[in-house]
């Protein structure tokens, strides 16, 4: 056995046993330990860990722990540029895909609906999300730790809040999504691209009122349905336009604690 002291930082001390948060402590690890073994024994998933420094020196999930070893472990630096320090992943993933779990089927949607790739069924297995997020470099989204901790698992968020809208603004903030958003562009059903029709070839698919007062329809290859900027587009418009909207303020703000910080 030989003896550590950790220390996490932020975000990460709602993932530990109250008495541990927010200070240095001592704890026993297991001769050849690594890491992230030790890191996902006290309850943080290896997805929500973004930098571990051993003795002020950056290291990945798979460095052995040595008697007398300092751990400080950070989540993601949402506004410093520490790309040059990181050695817990191989790289980014440069495009976001998602794959949600089974309780996140609203958060799902409204990704889509900002026109982010996220794949969704509430019968998916944990097996089968930890193989299509490995095959397709998908970042899982899950309330659930355990989930978080396979090692098949290389991106992943665990989602705080409850309800979908909270749910989208936290991942929008967390990952900066509102630069990259593209909204009205996948089916909220498939996932599928949506795709421009000719307005004629929808006269028989859409009330008779709709094809008098619109002009563009889209329509989705894998459902077939057929979708036109009414009363409920503009709904979701206002709801993409409060994500984006307000996830660049919280961005503005925390860019200016830092310069105020800095000085």
């Amino acid at each position: 056995m030989v003896t550590a002291t950790f220390r996490f930082y932020e975000e990460l001390n709602d993932f530990l046993a109250r008495p541990l948060r927010q200070r240095d402590f001592s704890c026993a690890c297991a001769s050849g330990a690594t890491a992230k073994h030790m890191i996902e024994a006290l309850g943080v998933p290896h997805t929500e860990v973004e930098l571990i420094l051993v003795n002020g020196e950056s290291v990945g999930f798979e460095h052995a722990l040595a008697e007398g070893d300092r751990v400080a472990v950070y989540p993601t630096f949402e506004a410093l540029d520490i790309r040059p320090l990181l050695r817990v992943r191989e790289a980014p993933l440069r495009e976001p895909r998602f794959i949600a779990d089974a309780h996140l089927g609203g958060l799902a949607q409204q990704l889509r609906l900002a026109g982010f790739d996220t794949l969704y069924d509430n019968h998916f297995a944990d097996d089968e999300i930890e193989a299509l997020a490995a095959a397709e470099h998908r970042i899982v989204l899950s309330r659930d730790r355990e989930l978080l901790k396979r090692r098949g698992i290389t991106h992943g968020c665990y989602v705080r809040a409850l309800k979908p809208h909270a749910q989208a603004r936290e991942i929008f903030e967390r990952l900066d999504l509102a630069a990259s958003a593209r909204p009205f562009r996948l089916c909220l059903l498939c996932n599928a691209p949506l795709r421009e029709i000719a307005r004629e070839a929808v006269r028989e698919r859409v009330p008779e009122g709709v094809f008098a007062r619109q002009t563009r329809f889209v329509t989705c290859d894998v459902c077939h349905r057929v979708f036109w900027e009414g009363s409920h587009w503009r709904r979701m418009r206002a709801l993409v336009d409060s994500l984006t909207r307000d996830t660049a303020e919280a961005a503005e703000a925390t860019n200016a604690g830092h310069e105020t910080g800095a000085r």
